[in-house]
């Protein structure tokens, strides 16, 4: 038997903030940790929608307990903000799933002039995870699980000189260097966890093709290029549903066997249930993370400091 909701641990006395949770795999997996007893604070940045996300997820879990905060992570004032809510709230915070994401956009730039991809899908969660840090590293367990592609394996490192890809844009180009900050980001962590000597985790999750309204986006926000209708065609027609794309993310947040700096995705690389994936382009990985949290650190101001929070 492959890992499947049934298996998701009691969640009750748990707090989990999940970005991009008004649909797709984000929907799904505030549901899922809902009905399980989490409380579930939904960071987005449409409150039309997220509202209707609530009605949908109390509609099969009517005691749910849900938050709705709003985020929009081509900001970093607006990220600044929701992170100053959620720890007014939450002084402990058990699971962060850095689910959000634009995918394959025209070039476009963040309110603070970042490129748009890396903005959003990189920097956004780098700065709202070093702003909530105090509040994960107060629980005993927390997890950070970060969500990438397998667009990953086609991206480049971050250049330092060159992080927005100024002259150099390409919308799948940004696309994989994106993601590849996250698979990035979400390694890096966990090695900086453990130096510390920490008991939170960071894990990577990616939901292979999956039909949600990512590629739907992806279509509009390019003026409808040629490859991103074929994405939006394949996904339709072959991707999984959106139910199904958010498990390889459940499981690395809440299956008791899985452990900090591990990888979960479809069996069949896109398609499938959810395992333990290998990590692979370990040769110069170190270098790359190295420059990653430069990067990230200057362009944002906000450090990751590990440390362990008074009051713990």
């Amino acid at each position: 038997m492959f890992w499947n909701t049934s298996e998701i641990p009691d969640q009750r006395g748990r707090t989990a903030v999940v970005t991009g949770a008004n649909s797709g795999l984000g929907l799904e997996t505030a549901r899922q940790l809902a009905a399980k007893g989490a409380h579930v604070v939904m960071a987005v940045r449409n409150q039309n929608k997220a509202a209707a996300a609530i009605e949908s997820i109390r509609a099969t879990a009517p005691d749910a307990s849900l938050e709705l905060v709003a985020l929009d992570l081509a900001a970093q004032a607006s990220v600044h903000t929701a992170s100053e809510q959620i720890l007014a709230a939450h002084p402990r915070i058990d699971l962060l799933i850095n689910n959000a994401g634009v995918m394959a956009t025209v070039e476009s730039k963040t309110v603070d002039g970042f490129e748009m991809q890396f903005g959003v899908d990189h920097l956004g969660h780098w700065t709202l995870t070093a702003l909530l840090m105090p509040a994960l590293l107060r629980g005993a367990h927390a997890r950070v699980v970060t969500v990438t592609s397998t667009a990953h394996h086609m991206g480049r490192a971050v250049d330092p000189a060159n992080p927005h890809l100024e002259g150099r844009y390409g919308p799948w180009r940004a696309y994989g260097q994106a993601k590849l900050a996250n698979f990035h980001f979400g390694l890096g962590l966990q090695r900086e966890f453990e130096r510390a000597g920490v008991g939170a985790a960071s894990l990577l999750a990616h939901p292979g093709l999956s039909n949600t309204n990512l590629q739907a986006v992806s279509v509009q926000e390019s003026g409808g290029g040629a490859t991103q209708r074929f994405s939006h065609w394949a996904a339709v027609h072959t991707g999984m549903s959106a139910s199904d794309g958010a498990l390889p993310q459940l499981r690395a947040a809440t299956d008791p066997a899985a452990n900090g700096g591990e990888f979960y995705g479809p069996l069949f690389v896109n398609n499938g249930p959810p395992v333990r994936k290998p990590i692979f382009r370990k040769i110069g990985m170190s270098g790359a993370i190295a420059k990653l949290w430069e990067v990230s650190e200057r362009e944002t101001g906000v450090p990751i400091d590990v440390s362990t929070p008074a009051g713990r």
